[in-house]
């Protein structure tokens, strides 16, 4: 009695310590019948111990998940050798779970009599699972698809992985590297990328953007960016690091390209004046300096603006124009530094200013000298502290612009009738860069003729080859009041009206038509001829350095080829 007493109360014990633990535990007969389940059972499945107790386990599954338990279920049985597996179940409230079954054999008297399952909740695992193999296969492929070249190595040196890009870009055989030295991955390298992992390792820190000249037998020279930086674990452990190295060659060509299209090239003059001019910008191309840009209409202070900005390390940030004169105070203010919504009648919404737009760039204040002085105020500030506040709204903002100012008018005479405020004309001309007026460069007339002819060849498809000697004549006596831009505009008129292969006089505009040719001073004639003499040894010196061919030389000048002909005729 006493023995029957003490099993039942270790029987008590053992539920109770069953119904206590959080996985699932329950025991089937041999047909997958329930003959116990306890607590944490019950809650996984959602329906209580008396529903479970004497149904299948069938039942708590679709017909997939049950074809593969009772495959399971066998092989456990014939094997007898304890099976874990994951599978779908569905609660009494018809929601999906997924669960991880240990199931083992219950063996009495050296008979199977039924199985013994322990039961784990792990929808949450697996979903987790799902979402860490997702990201690693788009991790994988962004890996494999990326064009940069993407290498990982150890603290050693040695390579962990690397991307099909390596070896296009680096030379390296991808297959088979792995656990291999870095350096003898590579073949025709400088070094200069291993030298700059072992900073990586050795510092800890990252090292970014630098660039370098390499080559390898398949790209015997190439311009690449590379960036190591360390790699860490999952706790934060510094195990190695990844360098990546970037084809930049066609990049550095077309930023070469952009900043040299506008650097100088609408710039157009040999004449000592324009030359004192491109050394100036060389100069203050890469500088943050407040430049104003003086010199009368058309002469090309915008173009100016443009070189400074193009030729800078502001060069692929925004560049923003405002004319200055165009705009009312009220409608100017909100223009360059925005306004809020509600600030004034029709501020319906929120606006971004030119400052705001020309950030880490450069802005160009055309015309400034036309601005009331309430604007100079704020510009003054602006200057001072690199901050402005949009229109209706009171906290600054800061503003990371190059500011480059214009005028055709004489500040300084503006600054003495009080017109224009002393301290701000003094922000504004830290350096001035003068344009000389066309009348103060006549030999620049030809080049820049040339140069307007080959664009507007281009835009109206025609084939002009230059200007009658008439014409010449009269451009060099010509005040042209509106200096380069005047010039431009009269060779676009004679295109329209030109219908062979040479302007003449009647193709002009009538104010240069009219235009009287004056004598007397011998100026012009004898800047002409001073022209011809320089245009004639410029071409002598490019057709030595082209070796005799025209059309180099052409290029080297900066004029199309039937130029070099005309020329060339001219003098013989």
């Amino acid at each position: 009695m006493d023995s029957l007493k003490s099993a039942l109360e270790s029987l008590n014990n053992y539920e109770s310590l069953l119904n206590e633990i959080q996985d699932g535990v329950g025991e089937t007969d041999l047909f997958g019948n329930l003959t116990f389940i306890n607590d944490a059972g019950c809650r996984i499945w959602g329906y209580s111990r008396e529903e479970i107790i004497g149904s299948s386990y069938k039942s708590y599954t679709d017909e997939e998940s049950a074809r593969f338990l009772r495959r399971a279920y066998n092989q456990i049985y014939k094997t007898r050798v304890p099976g874990r597996f994951v599978h779908a179940i569905v609660r009494k409230d018809g929601a999906q779970r997924v669960v991880e079954d240990s199931v083992s054999l219950i063996i009495r008297d050296g008979e199977a009599v039924g199985f013994r399952i322990v039961q784990r909740d792990v929808t949450d695992r697996e979903e987790t699972q799902r979402k860490l193999n997702e990201h690693q296969r788009l991790l994988e492929a962004v890996y494999r698809s990326v064009k940069d070249a993407i290498i990982t190595v150890d603290l050693k040196l040695n390579v962990i992985g690397a991307n099909s890009s390596a070896q296009t870009i680096c030379g390296m055989e991808v297959g088979g590297i792995v656990g291999r030295s870095f350096a003898d991955c590579l073949a025709q390298c400088n070094g200069t990328c291993a030298e700059v992992l072992r900073q990586t390792l050795n510092q800890k820190m990252t090292i970014a953007e630098y660039r370098i000249e390499c080559g390898h037998l398949k790209r015997s020279q190439q311009l690449v960016s590379v960036n190591s930086s360390p790699l860490l674990d999952n706790d934060g452990n510094f195990t190695g690091a990844v360098l990546v190295v970037r084809d930049i060659t066609l990049l550095n060509d077309l930023e070469r390209e952009l900043r040299q299209r506008h650097k100088f090239q609408n710039l157009i003059g040999h004449s000592e004046k324009m030359q004192n001019v491109y050394r100036l910008l060389e100069d203050l191309s890469n500088l943050e300096t407040t430049v104003l840009v003086t010199g009368e209409s058309g002469t090309g202070k915008e173009l100016v603006a443009r070189a400074l900005h193009y030729g800078g390390k502001r060069a692929f940030r925004p560049f923003v124009s405002v004319n200055c004169s165009a705009l009312a105070e009220s409608l100017l203010e909100s223009e360059l530094f925005g306004h809020v919504r509600g600030a004034f009648t029709g501020a319906v919404k929120d606006k971004q200013g030119r400052f705001e737009a020309a950030e880490g760039g450069t802005i160009l204040l055309d015309e400034i000298g036309d601005i009331s002085p309430l604007i100079q105020l704020k510009l003054l500030r602006v200057l001072q502290e690199k901050t402005f506040e949009r229109v209706g709204e009171s906290s600054p903002r800061r503003a990371d612009v190059r500011v480059i100012a214009s005028t055709n008018k004489d500040l300084k005479a503006k600054v003495k009738r009080g017109e224009f405020r002393e301290d701000l004309f003094y922000r504004l001309m830290v350096v001035e860069v003068s344009l000389p007026p066309l009348r103060e460069r006549l030999e620049d007339i030809p080049v820049l003729a040339d140069h307007f002819i080959s664009v507007f060849n281009v835009q109206f498809k025609k084939t002009i080859e230059g200007i009658s000697r008439e014409v010449m004549q009269r451009f060099m006596h010509y005040a042209w009041p509106g200096n380069v831009r005047e010039l431009e505009h009269a060779i676009e008129h004679a295109f329209i009206l030109c219908r062979g292969q040479v302007i003449t006089i009647e193709h002009l505009p009538e104010a240069i038509r009219a235009s009287a040719i004056e004598g007397g001073s011998g100026e012009p004639a004898d800047v002409s001829k001073k022209i011809f003499r320089r245009d004639q040894q410029d071409i002598l010196d490019a057709l030595e350095r082209s070796g005799g061919n025209k059309t180099r030389a052409a290029r080297l000048l900066g004029v199309n080829r039937r130029t070099i002909y005309r020329r060339i005729s001219k003098d013989h």
